[in-house]
């Protein structure tokens, strides 16, 4: 799946699980963004490949619909 096709799903209501490995920070923001308008739930592995700004760029773009997963660190 590419990126314009997440960002399209989050856009439409669709949660998802993704990878902070596979995808960049700032498509990132765009599907936090895009997520936050319909409020779907977006989970992020991996976020500590990511800088703190980002992940707070992140977070605030989402409002609240993001949640990162900082179990395996």
């Amino acid at each position: 799946m590419n990126i314009s096709d997440l960002k399209i799903i989050a856009k439409n209501g669709g949660g998802m699980i993704i990878d902070a490995k596979k995808i960049s920070p700032a498509d990132l923001k765009v599907i936090a963004l895009n997520a936050s308008g319909t409020q779907a739930n977006i989970i992020i592995k991996n976020p500590h490949v990511i800088h703190s700004a980002d992940l707070k760029l992140i977070a605030r773009n989402s409002n609240g619909c993001v949640i990162f997963d900082f179990f395996d660190i």
